[in-house]
């Protein structure tokens, strides 16, 4: 018996009269098409019945001897409505989700897993698995930081830092605005913060601005104020290695190069005084002043200021390859501009007022640091899904998060040679995703451009009893989910 899906040979047509003919031809019909037949069957009988009583009607016709008398023709009765009810629209199609990933998740790698799907253009759930469970996101707490910071902030908001005239004859006070990327590098040579403002030219600034006043007695003291980040400068879940292995600075409003040892270099060791590391490279720059720690007198004049790139700038750059000391400055800032105060302990409220403009449910958000750091942070899945939503769609000032994010396989920290690797290429260039790393956990969030056309946003943790080898899980199971698009199974 053939495949019902091969073609079938045409009917032989059956010699004889029409109507044999035409009974095979519609038998062979019936066979194709069922339903469309019966119809067809309808009315080939109606013309046959209809052909029988014409003929009838010419055999009982009157003489043709006889006269033929003149009749009052009778009207034809308008046919009556029958007022037969419109067929009903046929049920929309649903959708078979059969795609399993049940086995990419099972993967011990994933240790306590958490994760959830939606389909992006209609916000609908496809999996879940612990999703309304606030837990540790590690740096994908920068997603947040980054949101938190363009409503707040605002996408062109630039931290400037000043110098201003000193309440002593011959001094000068350096105000550390909260720029961490104010490099000690000569102009025109980039840090590791392109577009970085440099010091040098703030230097001159002033120099020009002091030598245009004759009055004005040499240059000799330098006073260092970075009273616009107050409390603790490091946060005590931190662990203190990150300080060592280069990847966290302590937090002031006055630091250079975000304290690394190499400006250069993203990951450098940084120092345990970058207050101290920032005034000594400003009194190079004005030639052999001495260095005291203060504030600025109320109303002093300003000699000179340089500006951050603006904020969407920060936030591309603390995305793509994880930057832990932007993140910090922005979450700081934000805390800041929103009013609620300039240390760590007023991170939560200033990130939660940031994100009420996004109206998405903030219960069981936890934020004790900007960068996602500390295992005290906290965000459910299904919060993440539903900004990234958001965030596919560009709203507001949204796009600038996505033009910041990783792509699987060619840029920023998804371009790394251990991640989508193998038969988890097959996603790459279509998982728009920030990660995440620390000591119990390894997270990743973002967006997928699945293989079926569905837009997917998505959040996958790693926790607790886990190693670097889970980050090839988790580029796995991003890589099904990439694969099953809108017919992904929740089984």
């Amino acid at each position: 018996m053939p495949n019902s899906d091969e073609p079938r040979p045409a009917p032989t047509p059956t010699p004889g009269n029409g109507t044999a003919r035409t009974s095979g031809a519609f038998i062979a019909r019936l066979r194709r098409h069922p339903r469309a037949t019966l119809i067809t069957a309808g009315a080939l009988a109606l013309v046959l019945f209809g052909g029988i009583a014409v003929a009838a009607g010419s055999a009982v016709g009157a003489p043709a001897t006889a006269s033929v008398a003149v009749k009052t023709p009778i009207p034809t009765p308008t046919p009556t409505q029958t007022g037969r009810p419109a067929p009903a629209a046929a049920p929309a199609a649903s959708i078979v989700r059969m795609c399993s990933v049940a086995e990419l998740a099972a993967d011990s790698r994933l240790g306590s897993f958490q994760a959830q799907v939606r389909n992006a253009a209609t916000g609908e759930v496809l999996y879940d698995r612990g999703g309304d469970t606030a837990s540790r996101a590690a740096s994908v707490m920068k997603v947040l930081t980054s949101a938190a910071a363009l409503s707040v902030l605002g996408p062109d908001y630039r931290a400037t830092t000043t110098v201003v005239a000193g309440s002593e004859p011959g001094s000068v006070v350096l105000v550390g605005g909260g720029d961490i990327t104010l490099s000690r590098t000569p102009s025109g040579d980039e840090s590791a913060y392109a577009g970085a403002a440099h010091l040098d030219e703030l230097a001159a600034q002033v120099q020009a601005a002091w030598d245009a006043n004759p009055a004005n007695p040499p240059l000799t003291k330098l006073v260092l104020d970075s009273s616009m980040f107050g409390g603790a400068e490091w946060q005590p879940s931190w662990d203190s290695k990150e300080l060592w292995d280069g990847y966290m600075p302590p937090i002031t409003a006055l630091q250079v190069d975000g304290d690394r040892d190499n400006p250069y270099n993203n990951t450098s060791s940084r120092s345990e005084d970058p207050i101290g590391r920032a005034g000594e490279a400003f009194a190079d720059e004005l030639g052999g002043v001495s260095i005291e720690r203060g504030t600025a007198p109320a109303g002093a004049a300003t000699l000179g200021s340089v500006q951050s790139q603006p904020v969407s700038t920060l936030i591309q750059q603390s995305l793509i390859v994880s930057d832990n000391a932007i993140a910090e400055m922005l979450g700081r800032l934000v805390a800041v501009e929103s009013g609620s105060g300039n240390s760590f302990e007023s991170i939560q409220a200033g990130m939660l007022t940031g994100l009420a403009d996004y109206g998405i449910d903030t219960t069981g958000i936890v934020a004790v640091d900007g960068s996602g750091l500390s295992d005290d942070n906290a965000i459910p899945p299904s919060y993440l899904t539903q900004l990234f939503m958001k965030i596919n769609a560009r709203e507001g000032n949204l796009g600038v998060i996505f033009d910041g994010l990783p792509v699987a396989g060619q840029s920023g920290s998804l371009s790394y040679s251990d991640r989508f690797t193998g038969d988890s290429a097959i996603a790459d260039g279509s998982v728009f995703a920030k990660t995440g790393w620390i000591d119990t956990g390894y997270t990743l969030s973002g967006v997928i451009h699945a293989a079926d056309g569905t837009p997917l946003t998505f959040a996958i943790y790693a926790l607790d009893d886990v190693d670097d080898s889970a980050k090839t899980a988790i580029d796995a199971l991003t890589a099904g989910f990439y694969s099953c698009g809108n017919t992904l199974s929740n089984l």
